[in-house]
């Protein structure tokens, strides 16, 4: 067992703030979407290239969710008609499902006919009859089974949408609006619309002009297709060892089925042979760009015990299984799958906290962060030898922070003063349990305070979540564990600033061993790096995370304790694009000073560390 794991018993247990008062981070103009399968947004160049408008579509021939046989003739002779091609488990158009049912209801009786379109190999009719009914859909939702209207239509992901004047001739390619899309590595959802890009395309074409702008770029998911293969390519895969079940099965159990299976905020499951075979080309794509797993530190500084990355060997056997046209092998060969604990991860909790009422999450939108402060009742001092987080509802949970907030503090959202974190939740996560002689502290009647992510995903509902305890017995207590902060809170970004740098610090006054790292910056951020300055003058990078992503706040377990003796400083140095090129940013033309509030800024480098010798006294507090 690495050392690491003699302080914090788990690899994964998430300590991964220090104060939640300088982590806040209330979603208000500009809200982050996580979209875990997101592609890169198509250029406007490249959807210009591959666009349909000004070509006569065929009648197509599909069957609608109850198998029966449906075509375009059969709408009879409307002014317009909308094909929208939506698949039912990706996010965006989980995300734009509700918003087409409001389109289709303001064009009714205007002459605009609307019919979505399911190519994705994997969907099934039930599933598609669940999903139309869930989002409120009054026009016909169709099968595309063999992918030929895909094809026709020269349509490469979900969710694109189409206008075809009476004739059937494309008017219109591209998305329903710009309020969501994507950025250099994940989603983003904008508060608010700028342009209806649909409804503005059908208002134009009602009033007999030509379409201002035909064609706008879509982020989304490719559409899933079944890999189709030669007869010389089908020899040559028969003779191949690579298969579903004996290799690509086990490597996503190792490092896609926490989030990706029923249940958890991934938003469809990798489960199942033919589920990951409709999303074959999808998980080449995020692999290719090393988007999934989500990983973000750069390969030559430091060795993290939670590295989700996939090894060159694993990448080059998801490709070749790719290139031999994914097959399934023989089922008998896939080892069993890798059992989830649905229960307490830490045993039987002394004691548990939830939250005071279930909190609604709307179908779609943006979510401001939630603070909700817990009275824990606990009359005496507690040490923490284990504490587990756990979200009511996962599908909509993508992360939550618990807090202490001592009897006498006061705190809100911007305060100086934070309570001190105790525990978290993130998808994948492990219990944080602290090694024998090591425990977090609680004083008696100190209240606890979620701050809890919600991610809409198309489907209004509710969560509850909880945080449980075990104790510690107070005179086993030797270590107490040390949850600190560099930080800077003096510094302003100017307008327009491209690769503006900002650092912050920290000064170890004894010796300690560094245990775990975790950048927090807001929209603006760009880049981050932690650096040790030891006393004898020496420079040492310790994490450098070159693409920071709002949207992935991950922490980074060492895989062995590094010693940082007294007078060390942790150095962290941060980037910032105020620019308009930064797709996040709230407010080019804003001068961005410290705050809590994703519009404002902060260069937090949040670390764990345990102290070399012992510095609490049995049962004492301090």
């Amino acid at each position: 067992m690495p050392a690491q794991a003699a302080w914090l018993a788990g690899e994964s247990s998430r300590l991964i703030w220090g104060r939640i008062a300088m982590v806040g981070r209330g979603i208000g103009r500009l809200a982050c979407i996580v979209l875990l399968f997101a592609p890169a947004a198509s250029t406007s160049t490249a959807a210009e290239e591959n666009s349909a408008v000004g070509r006569k579509i065929d009648d197509l021939q599909l069957v609608d969710v109850h198998g029966q046989p449906r075509s375009l003739a059969a709408l009879g002779e409307q002014r317009l008609l909308v094909v929208a091609f939506m698949g039912i488990e990706c996010p965006l158009a989980k995300i734009y499902a509700p918003r087409l049912a409001q389109l289709a209801s303001e064009y009714e009786g205007r002459g605009v006919a609307f019919v979505a379109v399911d190519s994705n190999d994997q969907d099934a009719l039930t599933e598609m009859a669940a999903f139309a009914t869930q989002h409120g859909w009054q026009f016909g939702f169709w099968k595309d089974r063999d992918q030929s209207a895909a094809d026709q239509f020269g349509v490469e992901r979900n969710p694109t949408v189409f206008v075809l004047d009476r004739e059937r001739i494309v008017r219109y390619q591209g998305r329903i609006d710009d309020q969501y899309g994507r950025g250099t590595t994940s989603g983003y959802a904008r508060p608010e619309i700028n342009r209806r890009d649909l409804a503005t395309a059908l208002d134009e074409l009602l009033e007999g002009k030509a379409v201002s702008q035909a064609t706008t770029p879509v982020g989304g998911c490719l559409i899933g297709r079944r890999p189709r293969l030669a007869p010389e390519q089908e020899r040559t895969a028969a003779g191949e060892a690579v298969t579903f079940s004996q290799h690509i099965a086990p490597l996503l159990d190792r490092h896609c089925v926490a989030c990706h299976r029923p249940g958890e905020i991934g938003p469809f499951a990798l489960t199942d042979y033919d589920e990951v075979v409709g999303w074959a080309e999808m998980i080449r794509e995020v692999v290719g760009e090393g988007r999934m797993p989500p990983w973000s530190a750069n390969s030559p500084f430091g060795h993290f015990a939670n590295d989700t990355r996939l090894s060159a060997d694993e990448k080059q056997l998801i490709t070749r299984w790719l290139e031999l046209g994914c097959p399934e092998g023989n089922p008998a060969d896939r080892p069993p799958p890798r059992e989830w604990i649905d229960g307490w991860g830490i045993g039987t909790p002394d004691a548990v906290v939830k939250m005071p009422k279930p909190f609604p999450v709307p179908a779609e939108g943006v979510v401001n962060y939630q603070y909700l402060f817990v009275d824990t009742g606990w009359e005496e001092d507690k040490w923490i030898q284990a504490t587990e987080t756990r979200p009511g509802n996962r599908s909509v949970v993508h992360h939550i922070n618990v807090g202490v907030v001592p009897p006498l503090g006061k705190w809100k959202p911007g305060s100086v003063t934070g309570p001190t974190a105790l525990s978290s939740f993130v998808p994948g996560s492990q219990p944080v349990v602290f090694a024998p002689g090591t425990a977090a502290f609680i004083p008696a009647r100190s209240k606890l305070l979620f701050q809890i992510h919600y991610t809409p995903n198309g489907v209004a509902q509710s969560d509850q979540s909880y945080v449980g305890f075990r104790f510690a017995d107070p005179a086993t207590v030797k270590k107490r564990a040390a949850l600190e902060v560099a930080e800077n809170r003096k510094f302003a970004i100017p307008p327009h600033a491209v690769d503006y740098d900002l650092t912050s610090s920290f000064e170890f006054k004894k010796d300690h061993l560094l245990l775990s790292m975790m950048p927090h910056m807001h929209l603006r951020g760009q880049s981050f790096r932690f650096e040790a300055h030891y006393p004898d003058g020496q420079v040492e990078t310790l994490l450098d995370v070159p693409r920071y992503d709002f949207n992935w706040q991950l922490r980074y377990d060492l895989a062995e304790p590094k010693r940082m003796p007294a007078g060390t400083k942790i150095v962290c140095h941060g980037r910032y694009d105020n620019s308009r090129d930064n797709p996040f940013n709230p407010d080019p033309e804003k001068t961005v000073h410290f705050g809590e509030q994703t519009w404002d800024e902060m260069i937090n480098g949040f670390f764990t560390a345990a102290p070399v010798e012992d510095d609490a006294v049995p049962g004492q507090a301090e």
